[in-house]
């Protein structure tokens, strides 16, 4: 098909790799199936270890040109795929939705999301910024600051945001002036190979931005982190991919950013509105069916409101559509990963044995016209055991656990009963007390009476098990630069 064609409801796609110049072809490829209906939505090349290889060839030689293209220039083009992922907001999203599920008008806000990083990096490529002091002991010396792009760069990215996730990382080293080597998931690459054509249409030169797939995936990192000429990885997907990244990336000293997963704590206190926290709440756990490293997977409820709130959150979870997302009346969609809803029964039979009580949902839906794809309802427990995996794991999934808490201390401590790091949501009235609980949190993000962190202007990153390093914001730029000292006798 052309570049300029997007599948109608399960019209086969059929995409090439993106290598410098070449639209390339593979012996093997491998299809990608929409998760509401098992239904074959496209085809990718299975790209060899050769290919990776040629990608980052093509991407070396682009960044000599590149990094010498002025920040205005940069700008310019980075603007031009803002909007033209804007033009195509309705066929990407429902590009976005065939792949992984989610509901349209999710998709449809996962592209305006996306593009807003063009538009954000497209400014700060012209505020790389670096510092000049007059020193030595005669005060004849100009010493000189300078931040420059690292150079070639591998882009690893999930299947649950195909579009925004890619479009966060390319956009921030273009504007550094680093060329890129994409690698999207196996399970949803189409929306991200879809970026690439519109930055090729936007007139981005032809090695800047090389796109690969493969299944199985492993080979294209294992060639990205032993090349010397990649001098970053940029990773988002689970903690044990990334520890063997970051692994395999120190033979060569090469500077890694790891997004990995969450444990995240939705704290409500006594003086909280509830029916903002439960509104909340609802958006916190269910965006995306769960399936996201920033969603709320387990709720600490403070004692004295633990009725009300599992009440009326029960009740607003009992009402969600579950479905195809190209429905428009649904509100979730299916579980994308192969063994998700058998991996997920199991956790909250656990949890039930261990004593936890199960106050809605709790059984994968049987429902013959969603006998296609792998479907769970959303699901609350109440008074789950602290050491249940529904409380110590990451769930990805429409599962949300309810704990109580007695006060400010037990909710920090609970918490931070866990290995992970990337984000808290809490709800209270009390400013003192959203400060005193925030300064405590052992997490990278503190989101207060709201759903969600979102924003393209500050940085995004997890401590411990969670991650190394920031995405979004001019710390997200800086990610893919070097400081530079250069001192001159004047």
């Amino acid at each position: 098909m052309t570049d300029t064609t997007i599948a109608t409801e399960y019209a086969e796609i059929r995409e090439l790799l993106r290598i410098g110049n070449r639209r390339v072809d593979t012996p093997e490829r491998f299809e990608i199936l929409d998760p509401a209906t098992s239904q074959v939505v496209g085809s990718c090349p299975n790209a060899a270890a050769a290919d990776v290889i040629a990608a980052i060839d093509a991407a070396e030689e682009a960044f000599v040109a590149w990094k010498r293209t002025a920040p205005d220039a940069r700008a310019r083009l980075l603007r031009k795929v803002h909007d033209a992922l804007l033009q195509e907001q309705d066929e990407l999203a429902r590009l976005i939705t065939l792949e992984v599920g989610k509901p349209l008008r999710e998709s449809r806000a996962e592209v305006e999301y996306a593009a807003e990083f063009g538009l954000w990096y497209a400014e700060e490529a012209r505020r790389i910024y670096g510092r000049t002091a007059l020193g030595g002991s005669d005060a004849k010396t100009w010493m000189h600051l300078v931040r420059q792009p690292l150079g070639v760069v591998g882009a690893i990215t999930p299947w649950n945001y195909p579009l925004l996730l890619a479009a966060r990382k390319v956009f921030a080293a273009l504007a550094a002036g680093c060329t890129v080597i994409l690698k999207p998931s196996e399970l949803a690459p189409l929306s991200a190979l879809r970026l690439g054509y519109v930055a090729e249409r936007a007139g981005l030169p032809d090695g800047v931005l090389n796109i690969v797939t493969a299944n199985p995936p492993d080979h294209v990192g294992d060639v990205l982190s032993g090349d010397p000429r990649v001098r970053k990885i940029s990773f988002t997907g689970s903690i044990g991919t990334g520890k063997q990244l970051m692994e395999a990336s120190a033979r060569n000293l090469t500077r890694v950013s790891l997004e990995l997963g969450g444990n995240n704590p939705f704290l409500v206190f006594e003086d909280a509105d509830l029916e903002a926290a439960v509104d909340a709440a609802l958006v916190a756990k269910l965006r995306n069916g769960g399936q996201t490293c920033v969603c709320a997977n387990r709720l600490l409820v403070h004692e004295s409101v633990l009725d009300e709130f599992t009440r009326l959150f029960s009740a607003a979870m009992r009402n969600q559509v579950v479905g195809p997302g190209l429905e428009p009346t649904t509100d979730v969609g299916p579980l994308v990963q192969p063994g998700a809803a058998s991996r997920i029964q199991s956790a909250v039979d656990d949890a039930v044995s261990a004593g936890a009580t199960l106050v809605c949902g709790g059984l994968p839906l049987a429902r013959e016209d969603l006998s296609g794809g792998s479907f769970y309802p959303p699901t609350v427990l109440r008074d789950v055991p602290p050491d249940t995996r529904l409380v110590t794991e990451e769930t990805f999934g429409p599962v949300a656990p309810i704990e109580p808490i007695s006060n400010i201390d037990e909710a920090v401590e609970s918490a931070n009963r866990t290995d992970y790091g990337l984000a808290v949501y809490v709800f209270t009235e009390s400013l003192r007390k959203a400060l005193r609980v925030s300064e405590d949190l052992e997490t990278g993000i503190v989101v207060v009476n709201r759903a969600a962190p979102s924003g393209v202007h500050f940085p995004q990153g997890g401590v411990k098990q969670s991650g190394i390093g920031l995405e979004g914001g001019p710390e997200g730029l800086e990610e893919f630069t070097f400081s530079k000292y250069i001192s001159i006798n004047a």
